[in-house]
């Protein structure tokens, strides 16, 4: 297949592993870190606006927020994520990832910005301009996916691709332990410096003015990691593959990776032209032929990643309430606004350092090893295990913490020692190079509608069958046990669309996609490019 591959691609899949990979490892990968820390930091600090926005005096609880005020809370930014990773995949096919790429950084950093200074005289005015906000910073968010997986994708070699994509998103992993840390620090700070008391000893005092400041500070922060990766983000050229196959300039690929690679590339302006008017390498994404080619690759990584994300998010998100429902965390009403929020990101924190993390990197470790395909398999696998291992004997667990924690931080390890880094790293391989873009923000905006499926429903099917013991506003559901069953039976069902996936360990983009195939005569194998070291 070599043969008939342009001369720079080809430079880029055998190239040894270079500076400039792990320099855009952590270009990408700050985009997913500071993704990451946006979209869950929101569950730390939920509890706090309830406290703060809805406080009904005398009432025995602490307030919290009401159910559709919670569900638009947690959900508007999946949302916008949606809407943007459909948006900006479609953008950087037509314009290039480069051009659209800080774009979508800088629409991050505003919106983080704006997002701490929700304004309103009423709570429902400053709980409507955060929603308004965090559906921007989503739309940010979304477009960073297809992006980073494509421009990562496209600058990797052949052999450790999948390691160097995985890297990327495993910075997500990062993301959400800092974002428990800050909460922790200014939980802390701010827990020392106002003396605030319990709910059950003192109702005016459980909550102090100054708390105001702290959801806004963390959510503030997730703007210093994007506006520190803005410049480099800019100074990136753009990908060979996007400049050679869909722009059609040989001479600006020969000259961009000549720099990236310091090795000297011969521009192959024939060749470019002969792939640019192949029939083959013509047809559109609703097209017979990419249906007949791609068709049942697009379904399976679409499915997977919608299945996994109800599972992932319903989990992640509400670990809150998922510990105050086994007891980890003390009832509300004996704490203080400060301290909820101090012990909520202790135990995000705990979780993420035990489970999220270390998954994450055994993916990178293993992924060019194993395989994507088996990697995906066994993490739907493990994460059916333990979900009904968790939901089974839910009422030993009540009184058994430890092993819950243990069993729950597994489900997060095999979650992204699985399918959270696959389904990421497979759609940024399979598609030609002109709806690559595209169809990984297909395939992750599917899993964005599993997000939204699971941070909408997880809230009110949770709640207890008794309508005595549910959240104040809810409906009773179908209690977390019940809940917990329907989530293992969810990831099971993901086994199953994983056999749709293709295996892309070890081959060049173009031999995956078909884009290195002869059109009748018209690619001949006769032209070579030397590749000499300077």
């Amino acid at each position: 297949m070599a043969g008939n591959q342009l001369g720079v691609l080809n430079a880029l899949d055998v190239a040894k592993t270079q500076w400039y990979h792990f320099t855009a490892i952590i270009i990408a990968g700050m985009g997913f870190f500071t993704d990451a820390y946006d979209l869950f930091s929101i569950s730390l600090i939920t509890k706090l606006l309830g406290r703060i926005y809805y406080h009904v005096e005398g009432a025995d609880k602490p307030g919290t927020l009401p159910p559709n005020v919670a569900a638009a809370v947690n959900g508007v930014a999946f949302c916008g994520t949606l809407a943007g990773q459909l948006f900006f995949g479609w953008l950087g096919d037509k314009l290039g990832r480069k051009r659209v790429y800080g774009l979508t950084l800088m629409l991050m950093v505003i919106c983080s910005i704006a997002s701490g200074l929700s304004f309103g005289d009423s709570p429902k005015g400053v709980i409507a301009t955060l929603c308004f906000f965090r559906f921007w910073l989503g739309f940010g968010i979304g477009g960073d996916y297809p992006l980073s997986a494509t421009i990562m994708s496209e600058y990797a070699n052949k052999k450790t691709r999948g390691a160097f994509i995985s890297a990327v998103f495993a910075m997500q992993g990062f993301g959400i332990l800092a974002g428990g840390i800050v909460a922790l620090i200014v939980s802390a700070a701010f827990d020392h410096a106002y003396k605030a008391r319990p709910y059950s000893v003192n109702e005016d005092r459980s909550t102090v003015p100054e708390a105001d400041y702290i959801w806004r500070i963390i959510l503030m922060f997730g703007a210093v990691p994007a506006l520190l990766t803005y410049y480099w983000r800019m100074k990136m050229p753009e990908t060979a593959r996007y400049t050679a196959l869909i722009a059609r300039n040989a001479k600006q690929a020969a000259a961009d990776m000549s720099k990236v690679l310091q090795v000297e590339l011969e521009a192959e302006e024939e060749k470019v032209e002969k792939i640019g008017v192949a029939e083959s390498k013509s047809f559109g994404l609703f097209s017979r032929e990419f249906a007949r080619r791609h068709g049942l690759h697009l379904l399976g990584t679409t499915t997977t990643w919608f299945l996994l994300d109800i599972a992932y998010y319903s989990s992640n998100l509400f670990q809150k309430d998922i510990f105050s429902a086994i007891g980890w965390l003390p009832k509300p009403e004996t704490m203080s606004a400060t301290h909820e929020v101090y012990r909520v990101a202790k135990a995000q924190t705990l979780i993420a350092l035990c489970g999220t993390v270390p998954g994450y990197w055994f993916t990178v470790a293993f992924i060019d090893y194993l395989g994507r395909f088996t990697i995906q398999l066994m993490g739907f696998f493990f994460m059916t295990v333990f979900m009904f291992a968790l939901a089974i004997p839910y009422h030993h667990w009540k009184s058994h913490n430890a092993g819950f924690l243990i069993m729950y931080s597994l489900t997060f390890f095999f979650a992204n020692f699985g399918p959270n880094a696959t389904t990421f790293v497979v759609p940024a391989e399979i598609f030609p190079a002109r709806l690559r873009s595209t169809c990984h923000g297909i395939s992750a905006a599917a899993g964005k509608a599993g997000a939204i499926v699971g941070a909408f429903g997880f809230l009110y099917a949770s709640q207890s069958t008794n309508p005595s013991d549910t959240d104040a506003g809810y409906p009773p559901g179908i209690g977390m046990k019940n809940s917990l069953i329907v989530l293992g039976a969810i990831n099971c069902l993901g086994m199953v669309f994983t056999l749709l996936v293709p295996e892309s360990k070890g081959k060049s983009l173009e031999e995956l996609t078909g884009e290195n195939e002869e059109d009748g005569d018209e690619i001949q194998q006769t032209s070579s490019v030397q590749t000499v070291p300077v």
